[in-house]
């Protein structure tokens, strides 16, 4: 068994900053990739951003320049740093993980609001 906890959503000015964290634990041998996607709801998920293993990212072209992905693998820890917030960016922000054989992990959702 898998579990991811998620923190660091909240309320925002546009302009401002905010950083997400998601922790997993549990039976975790291995981590592959490690990312994070976010939804409106009655719409696809999608992806934001995503970190393999040996730190290779890949970004969504709308968070380009403004988000970072980052990860610590001593502590099973991925982050996304959130800098020039947009209104658009406002979401549910979910953390995924993948781990060899147990296949894909999802965490609960963490709300990301931008006022304008």
């Amino acid at each position: 068994q898998v579990q991811l906890r998620e923190s660091g959503g909240g309320l925002v000015q546009a302009g401002g900053s905010l950083r997400l964290s998601c922790a997993a634990s549990g039976s975790i041998f291995r981590i592959n990739a490690m990312g994070w996607y976010r939804q409106v709801p009655g719409k696809q998920r999608e992806l934001v951003a995503e970190i393999s293993s040996g730190g290779i990212t890949n970004y969504a072209d709308s968070v380009k320049g403004r988000f970072t992905i980052s990860r610590d693998n001593s502590e099973n820890t991925v982050y996304l740093q959130m800098n020039s917030l947009e209104p658009e960016d406002t979401r549910v922000y979910y953390c995924n993980v993948q781990l060899p054989v147990l296949g894909r992990y999802w965490g609960q959702g963490t709300q990301v609001t931008v006022s304008s």
